[in-house]
């Protein structure tokens, strides 16, 4: 082994070779993606992985069409009004993350909003869990809620649109 293999990635000299765990490695980039995360670090004693990725705005964004696929499997007729909801949803308010997207604060309890509403600026719309945290999205400003993309614990992805506020 060379010597570049008996160093920790701060470049701090190992005991030994460092046995790299490529399925954990695999895994933790597999979180990343999952999450939003751009930077994951494990500590097993003295070893350290750290994985990272560059955000980039076009692989983030091709998710967001894929979480849609099922809409434009029809065809035809189907597709010119998927064309004018898509010109929609430009300004929806969208996830900032990977999780599930939950329209009330527990089950049974009234929607945060409902459609025809009026909001104000900061009124919650929906929240997103994203490993085990509730992130509550906010209505950026005040409007009325003209669409609601998104269904009681569904998946959502990072840029998906989830409500429409005119």
């Amino acid at each position: 082994m060379s010597d570049d293999h008996k160093k920790h990635y701060d470049g701090a000299p190992s005991e030994g070779p460092m046995n790299i765990d490529v399925s954990m490695v695999r895994e933790l980039a597999e979180m990343l993606d999952d999450t939003g995360l751009t930077d994951i670090e494990v500590e097993d004693g003295p070893r350290r992985i750290r994985v990272s990725r560059k955000v980039h705005a076009a692989p983030v964004a091709a998710p967001a069409p894929a979480a849609a696929a099922p809409a434009p499997a029809p065809t035809g007729g189907a597709e010119p009004p998927q064309t004018d909801s898509a010109d929609d949803h430009t300004n929806a308010i969208r996830s900032p993350m990977v999780g599930t997207c939950y329209l009330a604060s527990e089950p049974g309890a009234k929607p945060f909003v409902s459609e025809g509403q009026t909001v104000a600026a900061g009124d919650t719309l929906v929240i997103v869990e994203a490993m085990k945290v509730m992130n509550p999205i906010s209505a950026p400003s005040a409007g009325t809620v003209k669409k609601i993309l998104v269904e009681n614990n569904q998946p959502v992805e990072f840029d998906q649109p989830l409500v429409i506020i005119e």
